[in-house]
């Protein structure tokens, strides 16, 4: 039997690339996201070239009644879900008093909410059958406060730690939840949110490479999978713990700024 895996954010940067590696190696697939036109192109190529099913879901995640839809669609399609993959975020640069109220409250929509909406519907099918993986995209910015990014780092920070909470509920079980940690990484999400315009964005991961590290991780049910930092972003990490607060707010705020 071939695996189903739902992808959100699925029309560019890690999420195509985790559905062309699930295709790769013949899964079907369930994709979700805004652009209906980057979704077909996607469709078409992966039916053509791997021989799998793809269902595509035009859906505006930061919607309150999206996730639902989403599921329901799924549901009606009489498909089940093997793999549920909470790619879909985006970021946004400046001081949180001076940034647009709106775009922040879409943020938190998308990043936290969805993915929270998603997985309380998908995953009681998971432990009922006793089987199903989760892989929610996260990112090093969860590890720490992020001034000029403060709704971002704060929406990760959630992710990484709702994750971690119900992979321990869920101990007992055959059904895992991986975070997928990146740093930095080549996709469209440095020149939406304005990151591309910092020092972290002078070197960033490929693609392809954290959704690689992202999917073996999830299959092998590990429990978070950092990826995509450089050899000093990798040595920072390591003193987070160490660093007095203050001090570490303000290097990443002067890591912010734009150059």
């Amino acid at each position: 039997m071939k695996k189903v895996a739902l992808i959100t954010g699925a029309s560019s940067g890690i999420g195509k690339e985790l559905a062309i590696i699930h295709a790769e190696k013949g899964g079907d697939l369930v994709l979700v996201a805004r652009s209906r036109d980057k979704l077909e192109t996607l469709k078409n190529e992966l039916e053509q070239k791997y021989n799998v099913q793809v269902m595509l879901i035009v859906k505006d995640l930061t919607k309150q009644e999206a996730p639902k839809e989403v599921f329901t669609e799924v549901k009606n399609a009489k498909i089940d879900i093997d793999y549920l993959i909470n790619n879909a975020g985006f970021g946004g640069i400046g001081k949180f008093h001076e940034r647009d109220w709106e775009k922040d409250l879409s943020m938190i929509n998308l990043n936290i909410t969805a993915l929270t909406a998603l997985t309380r519907f998908f995953l009681p099918d998971f432990v009922n059958r006793n089987s199903g993986k989760i892989l929610n995209v996260s990112s090093t910015a969860s590890l720490m406060p992020g001034p000029l990014q403060a709704v971002y780092y704060a929406s990760k920070a959630y992710v990484t730690y709702f994750s971690n909470a119900i992979a321990q509920e869920l101990h007992d079980t055959n059904v895992t939840v991986t975070t997928l940690m990146p740093g930095a990484t080549e996709t469209e999400f440095g020149a939406v949110s304005g990151m591309d315009k910092t020092v972290l964005f002078d070197k960033t991961a490929n693609a392809r490479k954290v959704a690689e590290d992202g999917y073996k991780g999830m299959m092998k049910g590990k429990l978070d999978v950092i990826t995509g930092l450089t050899g000093s972003q990798k040595v920072m990490m390591s003193m987070l713990p160490l660093m007095p607060k203050k001090a570490l707010l303000k290097q990443v705020y002067s890591m912010q700024q734009e150059k």
